[in-house]
């Protein structure tokens, strides 16, 4: 045990169990069964795979997703986004995402099939928000991922305004409100480049965050960009 757990102990998140930030009981109701959808489109596709005819120039190859995000997940993320920060909840986060990534078929496909071209990405906060925050939630999640997977990470892309908030929005409104959100940060180019990316995100609803980070991606020169997000929202 780690001797500041003596003085400070894990309390589940979701019941307040004393041991971990998410106890046996409270872990039996995450749900793993996620819905795979087209980022594209927002409608169920099989692996998460962007749907061919949906496919676009500069278009995800498709997303995955580790557990859904009910109850017990959002308590979960929410500990871990605001305030009071918990961000040692990052190696529980992370692990859930890692452990159901590496069972699912189409991920092992991709990430065994890229060889050394793959590299992760997050999703990046405005700055404004950042500063406030005072870290990136996607940023620690891709870190710890790449540990994980043993691939490098770049803070590549720059969230050029501070859009308004997702929640609420319907599909449509979500794409017009992040269109063009997203750029390449100067002189990161060379490293984008005929590269494969797992571009890193905490939620997927409708794909649209991911798919309009993944057009700057894209649009930089990277040959093929996934989607991977720890939650998906029914």
């Amino acid at each position: 045990m780690n001797i500041l757990d003596l003085f400070f102990p894990k309390r589940c998140v979701n019941c307040k169990k004393v041991g971990d930030y998410i106890c046996p009981d409270c872990f039996s109701r995450l749900s793993f069964d996620t819905e795979d959808i087209c980022p594209e489109c927002s409608r169920p596709a099989i692996s998460g795979i962007t749907h061919p005819k949906c496919k676009k120039k500069y278009s995800l190859e498709g997303t995955f997703t580790a557990v859904v995000f009910n109850k017990t997940a959002k308590k979960l993320l929410y500990q871990f986004k605001y305030r009071p920060y918990l961000t040692d909840l990052k190696v529980t986060l992370t692990d859930l995402m890692h452990e159901s990534l590496i069972q699912n078929e189409e991920f092992e496909r991709v990430y065994s099939g890229q060889g050394n071209r793959l590299l992760i990405v997050p999703v990046p906060l405005y700055k404004a928000k950042q500063r406030m925050r005072g870290y990136n939630q996607a940023e620690i999640l891709g870190r710890e991922m790449a540990g994980k997977l043993g691939l490098p990470m770049t803070n590549a892309l720059l969230r050029m305004r501070d859009t308004r908030s997702q929640v609420g929005l319907d599909k449509t409104e979500r794409r017009e409100n992040l269109r063009e959100a997203f750029g390449l940060k100067d002189g990161l180019n060379e490293e984008i480049r005929d590269k494969s990316v797992f571009l890193i995100d905490d939620v997927l609803t409708t794909g649209a965050t991911l798919s309009e980070a993944g057009k700057a991606l894209r649009r930089a020169g990277a040959e093929k960009v996934w989607g991977i997000a720890l939650a998906k929202e029914k």
